[in-house]
């Protein structure tokens, strides 16, 4: 979800009675005519009764809250469970959100999302829910009512969209015509965010940036009651065994703390950057059938880093993002540069590809991403780059060659045939101009005038790389063999950057 500017200030200390749990208002009786399944029968209905509700309360900056103290909002509860919408109200999971087709393939080369799950959010899949040892009662609350519903989470999430979009309809032109890609985001997230809650400086950064990314969708602080109303409903549908009153205080004031700093991250950066840049076709070059390289001029200044990446929404499929690497470094012309490749009913690929023309108008979000070089190193460069992947590699090349320091790089450029080494005379004309850069072509099927086989491979051959940072770009899969061969040489944990695997996958669904 997003957050950009402020409204009035409102109280948020997470005590624990109803009146300070925050800013919404759970949902708790289930109405007569509300659907019943198996599962929520009898004993979710006894829970209901009887419960006390809180007001929903706009909730400000971290700033106004500490210029003027708390002023409790009037109380505006949520609609009380005889207004929960009935089964013929509530659409199907097949129809909320609706779909309008899955994208048959995957971006070879897709950037993650504003604020993938830091790594520390996906332990082990049999740990996953296991609360520490040190944990908080908040967070063993939260954790147990996560690994209730993890088994049944296509219908938690289904249901916690059918209840968004039928008591808020306001906010569905927030979200994208067709879901299928944005479906489990927003409750991953909260989820995510859950399960860090007392880990509060990753949380924070986690969430912080989520807030400044999501500026662009257009979200209002007052929007957050409406899903955390919803996410309490969800919740209290399907953590049958779990949910309590104490659960529900859990979930409540972490929701809170949660969007809370989602809003003050997104007004902060409100001061310094617009929601989203304008930007210009100036240029589009056919590489191959499907790949182009596009180039565009921003309608003011975009400060980014060579390596990082953007989020970019077409006139054609409006508040469909999908994130693409810069392939290049900052340009003193300002003007910036993409590499894609257009998939089977890829939406936003197939617009930039086949349908983009020089005098259209694209959107760019805020530049996100930390796999940049540090300057202040010593240390060389291994990059591997497969496919479409080869873009911010090429920037980082451009980086160190603008910073002037003998520093060597050695490039790995991975494709299934030559014919797919689209950028690989670029390549080679920066070796040529630069004695510290080495490019190697890697080709795993068909002949070729470079290296056969896999790109991990091929890395494994050539060493050692004790003296090296590795970055990683490209499909997924490349992007877990590479990360698994460089460990298998020596390369520890820490050097190594790349995507995140999870949210690559997820960009192009």
């Amino acid at each position: 979800m997003d957050a950009p500017t402020t409204t009035s200030s409102a109280g948020n200390d997470g005590g624990g009675n109803s009146g300070d749990w925050g800013w919404f208002t759970p949902s708790r009786k289930q109405a007569d005519d509300q659907p019943r399944s198996p599962e929520t029968d009898g004993a979710s209905e006894d829970r209901a009764a009887g419960r006390r509700v809180s007001p929903i309360r706009p909730a400000g900056t971290e700033a106004e809250r500490r210029a003027a103290p708390p002023v409790p909002a009037p109380a505006s509860p949520i609609a009380p469970a005889s207004a929960v919408p009935p089964a013929s109200a509530v659409p199907p999971a097949s129809a909320v959100p609706p779909e309008a087709g899955r994208e048959a393939g995957r971006e070879e080369h897709q950037r993650p999302d504003e604020a993938p799950a830091p790594h520390s959010a996906r332990p082990a899949a049999e740990s996953v829910f296991t609360a520490p040892e040190t944990a908080s009662p908040d967070a063993i609350l939260l954790r147990r009512t996560m690994a209730e519903i993890e088994p049944v989470s296509d219908k938690v999430t289904s249901y916690f969209y059918a209840l968004l979009f039928v008591q808020h309809p306001e906010l569905r032109p927030l979200f994208p015509a067709a879901m299928d890609a944005q479906r489990d985001r927003l409750f991953k997230a909260i989820l995510t965010a859950a399960r860090l809650i007392d880990d509060h400086d990753i949380l924070s950064d986690f969430l912080s940036r989520l807030g400044r990314g999501h500026r662009k969708y257009g979200t209002q602080p007052e929007h957050y009651p409406a899903v955390g109303e919803c996410l309490i409903a969800a919740l209290t549908r399907y953590a049958t065994s779990t949910w309590s009153d104490e659960a529900e205080a859990a979930w409540v004031r972490a929701y809170t703390s949660i969007s809370q700093i989602m809003i003050d991250a997104a007004a902060e950066d409100e001061l310094r950057a617009p929601a989203w840049w304008q930007a210009e076709v100036v240029g589009h070059e056919s590489r191959t059938a499907d790949i182009a390289v596009i180039t565009v001029r921003p309608d003011q200044p975009y400060p980014f880093l060579a390596g990082q990446y953007t989020s970019v929404e077409t006139p054609w499929w409006p508040r469909v993002w999908r994130h693409y690497s810069f392939a290049s470094a900052p340009r003193a012309d300002g003007l910036l540069s993409f590499h894609v490749k257009a998939i089977p009913a890829g939406w936003v690929s197939s617009a930039l590809v086949h349908r983009a023309r020089p005098g259209d108008v694209i959107r760019l979000g805020p530049p996100a991403g930390s796999m940049t070089v540090d300057h202040a190193s010593d240390n060389g460069l291994l990059c591997l780059g497969g496919g479409t992947g080869i873009a911010p590699i090429k920037a980082l090349v451009e980086d160190v060659a603008e910073h002037g320091r003998q520093r060597a790089v050695e490039v790995f450029y991975g494709a299934r045939s030559d014919h797919d080494l689209y950028d690989i005379d670029t390549m080679l004309r920066l070796a040529q101009r630069h004695p510290w850069l080495s490019v190697r072509p890697v080709v795993s099927d068909g002949p070729t005038s470079g290296l056969s086989g896999r790109l991990p491979d091929a890395v494994r051959q050539y060493g050692p790389w004790n003296a090296f940072d590795a970055y990683l770009s490209g499909p997924p899969g490349m992007i877990r063999s590479g990360v698994d061969a460089l460990m298998g040489v020596g390369v520890p944990s820490h050097r190594i950057r790349h995507d995140s695997i999870e949210e690559l996958m997820a960009a192009a669904e």
